[in-house]
């Protein structure tokens, strides 16, 4: 595969990319546009970037919403109520059906790496079994790294340790964990030990939803962060959500801010599911609650924006498109200043990649993988401004998904 006329994000003017055997060979400055030959594939002056990744979906419960009731309250809460009565008649073929088409929905707006939790507090652990086969299955378009993810709790659970350790021994990549939910907060801080134990015998990387709540007194980040410093962990564990960061007051976020930055640990953000379910307990003013995604970035910690949820108890709403989440997030979080704007597909590219821990199989360098994504943007801050589509999606040399430009003509005499 040959690829022309492609703009980077890390180098001016255009580019040349040459692929052999699934990987990249060679990119080359070009010293002017060039004719598309038979054979080739012609960028158009786009962007060519490694592709998107979803570092935080819920794959199992998607296409759920209104099943058997909607969240009438809008809180996380009740969507874990409302989950758990679906949870009771999910079936094997039914949940693998949902979740492929999330994965299509995915797939088609370039993603092609994806962390998604899975439920394991189901003692017939129905949801693993069908997204293990689901891993499997979707590899000619996607990456999909599993976390075994204790919605109910892993303490306050009967059972709840157990269903971890087989949920792990099935396959699951990534221990998980909800301390904020125990029912105690030694429940909470005993269950980050747990999981932390469990990740560092088994070598496994960790992706806790932590402290996702309003309650400034919710503060398992800070045991979170600590393990993970103490073990020398920090670059196998990402911090889910964290909103409660945004409810504390600014002397103790100095202090954690030196732990975090020990720790080195990453952070994902899904700021429309947040500011869509945080501040429900509040008249007004009505708190955003969304963590500190710029102070935690302009501190040089790892942070990233993922989408959560598609269509599901806890959020409606939902397309697939990352795209639409980092607009929203740079408008939620304060970041639209244009330093902020001209490096922003590092929330949903780089960053990502990152927290999945997926090194040198990710990023448009020689040698790497030959996988790719054409936005329909000259640069990031025109991707974001369009709502730039994903024109082609290159995974190992071979094309995927490709979209026609779109095209809009307004009639005569309007």
């Amino acid at each position: 595969m040959h690829i022309v006329n492609a703009r980077l994000r890390t180098a001016p003017g255009l580019h040349s990319i040459f692929c052999q055997n699934g990987r990249i060979h060679r990119i080359i400055a070009q010293s002017e546009p060039l004719a598309a030959q038979p054979g080739t594939l012609d960028a158009s002056s786009n962007l060519v970037i490694p592709p998107l990744v979803e570092p935080h979906i819920h794959l199992d419960a998607v296409a759920t919403a209104g099943q058997p009731e909607w969240n009438r309250s809008g809180t996380l809460f009740e969507g874990i109520e409302r989950w758990g009565q679906r949870k009771a008649t999910i079936t094997h073929q039914d949940t693998k059906a949902r979740a492929h088409a999330g994965i299509r929905m995915l797939a088609e707006h370039g993603i092609q790496q994806v962390r998604t939790h899975v439920d394991v507090t189901d003692p017939t652990l129905a949801a693993l079994k069908a997204l293990l086969e689901v891993r499997d299955e979707a590899r000619s378009l996607i990456d999909l790294q599993i976390v075994a993810f204790p919605q109910e709790g892993i303490e306050s659970f009967e059972g709840g340790r157990a269903l971890m350790e087989r949920a792990l021994d099935m396959g699951a990549d990534v221990v998980g964990g909800i301390p904020h939910f125990e029912n105690t907060r030694e429940q909470g801080v005993s269950s980050v030990h747990f999981l932390m134990d469990q990740a560092e015998r088994r070598g496994l990387k960790v992706d806790v939803h932590c402290d996702e709540t309003d309650d400034p007194h919710s503060r398992f980040l800070e045991v979170l962060a600590e393990q993970a410093r103490v073990r020398g962990m920090g670059a196998m564990v990402t911090a889910s959500h964290t909103t409660a960061m945004g409810s504390y007051d600014n002397a103790y976020c100095s202090k954690l801010m030196r732990l975090l930055k020990a720790a080195n640990l990453s952070f994902v953000s899904c700021p429309t599911e947040s500011i869509h379910l945080q501040g429900r307990f509040d008249t007004f003013p009505k708190r955003r609650g969304v963590t500190r995604v710029a102070e935690l970035d302009r501190a040089g910690l790892n942070v990233c924006f993922g989408q959560d949820s598609l269509q599901d108890p806890w959020y409606p709403l939902g397309n697939g498109n990352i795209l639409r989440i980092l607009d929203a997030g740079l408008h939620i979080c304060h970041m639209m200043g244009y330093d902020d704007l001209r490096r922003c597909l590092d929330l949903v590219t780089d960053h990502s990649a990152r927290a999945l821990g997926l090194g040198e199989g990710y990023g448009l360098v020689e040698g790497r993988p030959a996988s790719f994504v054409i936005l329909e943007a000259a640069s990031d801050y025109e991707a974001v401004r369009t709502q730039a589509k994903a024109l082609w999606s290159v995974r190992n040399g071979e094309v995927i998904m490709q979209r026609a430009p779109q095209q809009v003509q307004l009639l005569p005499g309007r």
